[in-house]
């Protein structure tokens, strides 16, 4: 009797360990086939109209010097390491950071003078983005706007992450946007 006790007791497990297993794979697999649903791709921007002429801005965003002097992650990370390469301004111009938020590399890879600068950011298995600030003369300066456009392609993982990304780096443009506004106010 004991032993059709510990059989029966012994199946029981089994069969919860089965099912238990195949409520897992189910859950897991219907969340990967749902994330496939997501947005392959985000695009979101954030825009500050700053009280300065295009070209003393375009001096801050053109070459990776003068991008550290706004660099919103150096504001959360006094500790950033920063390391330059490339020509001092334009197309190939960057640098390598290593900090709290990651490693990787921000390079400048295209530029419309007066309009335009293109950043592609690489953070090797985090993924890349490209970072385009834009300039337009506004009404009390020059309307600066800097919008982010990331893909994730296949990745169900990524897919995910980009539906809180905006979230997440929107406070940072910002404070990026307002980095700007600062330095160009105070070199006036």
């Amino acid at each position: 009797m004991a032993e059709k006790a510990r059989c029966l007791c012994w199946k029981m497990e089994s069969t919860m360990l089965t099912e238990a297993l195949m409520v897992g794979g189910i859950g897991g697999a219907a969340a990967i086939a749902l994330s496939f649903v997501l947005p392959s791709a985000v695009q979101f921007e954030r825009t500050r109209t700053v009280a300065a002429s295009p070209s003393s801005i375009l001096a801050l965003l053109d070459g990776g010097a003068g991008f550290q002097q706004i660099n919103p992650y150096k504001d959360a990370d006094p500790k950033l390491q920063i390391t330059q390469f490339g020509p001092e301004r334009g197309v190939g111009s960057g640098f390598a950071f290593k900090g709290k938020d990651g490693k990787g590399t921000q390079t400048i890879i295209a530029m419309e003078p007066g309009r335009s600068v293109t950043m592609l950011i690489d953070m090797g298995a985090m993924g890349k983005s490209t970072h385009t600030w834009l300039l337009a003369p506004a009404a009390g300066g020059t309307s600066v706007t800097w919008r982010l456009d990331a893909g994730f392609g296949m990745n169900p993982i990524g897919r995910v992450f980009g539906l809180f990304l905006e979230r997440m780096l929107g406070p940072t443009m910002e404070r990026g946007l307002a980095n700007i506004d600062r330095v160009v106010t105070n070199a006036a």
